[in-house]
């Protein structure tokens, strides 16, 4: 069992480190190398946990993932809340989790940019990524017209709208560096209190 907590310390100290290289380097200039000598190991050594910079990215990405989904159930599993107040704590905890990892973000915007600037759609990628998290959402929506919470709506609109205040609050914080969403996280539970009945 200890060489698995080890392993898994390990893996995440490797991830940390990487995330800087690809912050100073971008997707295009990070390197397994960049990346072995960051964090103070040799190549065949980060062979052992990760095979190649791509699989470094991805997880990163895949925890990120993992823990928005895993703050979400909570909400959602919060039966003293009703729909519009999952929906606004929902929106609010993913705010939270972009500003923690604004660093992320910008890794992510680099590697878009590179998928476009190579002819790739970065669109899909995007997409393939956030499917479970707009899945949520529409369910949320669902589930609060169910119960007369919300009035009757259009889910896919419902989960656009919904979903383009994620995409704002990445943007205000990448592209605008912003520090915090304060602003955004006003207008979002003011527009989620539309949708009440």
């Amino acid at each position: 069992m200890s060489i698995v907590v080890e392993h898994d310390k390990r893996q995440n100290e490797i991830l940390k480190k990487a995330l800087d290289v690809f912050i100073d380097d971008g997707f295009e200039g990070a390197t397994f190398q960049k990346i072995a000598e960051r964090c103070g190991i040799t190549r065949t050594t980060l062979y052992l946990y990760f095979k190649n910079k791509r699989e470094i990215f991805n997880y990163s990405i895949k925890l990120f993932l993992i823990k928005v989904e895993e703050d979400i159930k909570l909400i959602i599993s919060d039966t003293s809340l009703n729909s519009i107040e999952k929906i606004s704590n929902v929106l609010m905890d993913i705010f939270q989790l972009l500003e923690e990892n604004r660093r992320l973000l910008t890794v992510v915007l680099n590697y878009l940019l590179h998928l476009s600037k190579n002819g790739n759609d970065p669109e899909q990628r995007v997409r393939r990524r956030t499917i479970r998290l707009r899945h949520i959402l529409a369910s949320m929506v669902i589930e609060g017209v169910k119960t007369g919470d919300l009035k009757p709506i259009s889910i896919k609109t419902a989960d656009d709208f919904l979903y383009s205040f994620i995409e704002a609050a990445i943007y205000r914080l990448v592209i605008l560096q912003r520090k915090t969403l304060g602003d955004l996280r006003k207008t979002a539970i003011f527009a989620v209190r539309q949708f009440a009945k």
